[in-house]
């Protein structure tokens, strides 16, 4: 499934054997995440997971301002 608006997508991944998944095009272009760059995976069984750069992370959770 693709579905591409200008602020917002739906892709669909399959989970390979090692348990990795590729960040489609359109979301590495859209949030500027580059090759070597960290990111944070949240996961809750209700809500389900999310994926934010690490830099994004911290300043939620309150760290350098």
């Amino acid at each position: 499934m693709n579905e591409t608006k200008d602020d917002r997508f739906i892709v669909s991944v399959k989970v390979g054997p090692k348990g990795q998944i590729t960040i489609p095009k359109e979301a590495r272009e859209m949030f500027d995440i580059k090759e070597g760059e960290t990111l944070m995976v949240m996961g809750d069984k209700k809500r389900g997971i999310a994926i934010l750069k690490a830099d994004l992370f911290y300043n939620l959770v309150g760290g350098d301002d």
